[in-house]
């Protein structure tokens, strides 16, 4: 029986835009994906410090982001144990629940220039099948340099083209604070819990979300 391939797509996702689904579909399309495992990550290392929407919150709008595309799923790998969640332990976990799939690992431009940096880096490479990183046009990644840290990402390593969408979360949270457009920069689904909830209508937030 031929190995399903599964794309690993994590993220805070405070809130989900459409430039994570696009990218998230590039990545399927171009990689040849059976399927993009989405991972939400409930206390990132890298953020501690910022305000970061509960998790609840977040569960519910990555739900409504992705729960009509048969080709996207939710893993509550992360949800379910304790930080700190580095993602050599989500890839580890995720490989004892996949265990003959192949597994590739989708992570930004900026996030593939500072793997070198990342808690177990070798390890994480090890562990994965396959990275794919979600280059937009501009990126500037140094491969040499990369290679002469992590010789063993030669051969994993491969480029998701993906239109440049100059859309972040924080700027959807900055928007709705101020009461300006965001409408069509997620889901209508996602547009209207946040309505609803009103959870980026606070200063507070977005002061210690900067």
């Amino acid at each position: 029986m031929e190995k399903k391939r599964l794309g690993i797509f994590g993220g805070t996702f405070d809130p989900p835009h459409v430039g994570h689904l696009i990218l998230a579909a590039e990545a399927r399309d171009q990689l040849h994906l059976d399927c993009t495992i989405w991972v939400l990550t409930p206390d990132p290392p890298h953020k501690h410090g910022q305000h970061i929407s509960s998790l609840e919150h977040r569960l519910a709008m990555v739900t409504l982001a992705i729960s009509d595309d048969p080709g996207f799923c939710l893993s509550r790998v992360d949800i379910d144990r304790p930080g700190p969640h580095y993602s050599i332990d989500t890839v580890h976990l995720l490989r004892e629940e996949y265990s003959d799939q192949d597994l590739i690992y989708l992570m930004g431009g900026d996030s593939l220039q500072d793997l070198p940096n990342w808690y177990m880096a070798e390890a994480f490479l090890d562990a994965v099948d396959g990275i794919g990183a979600m280059r937009r046009p501009g990126d500037d990644v140094d491969l040499s340099e990369l290679v002469r840290a992590l010789p063993q990402i030669e051969s994993k390593l491969h480029f998701v083209t993906a239109p440049l969408l100059e859309i972040s979360a924080n700027q959807v949270r900055r928007r709705a604070l101020e009461k300006r457009a965001y409408r069509y920069y997620v889901l209508p689904s996602v547009y209207d819990y946040i309505c609803a909830t009103g959870i980026y209508h606070n200063q507070e937030y977005l002061e210690k979300s900067e």
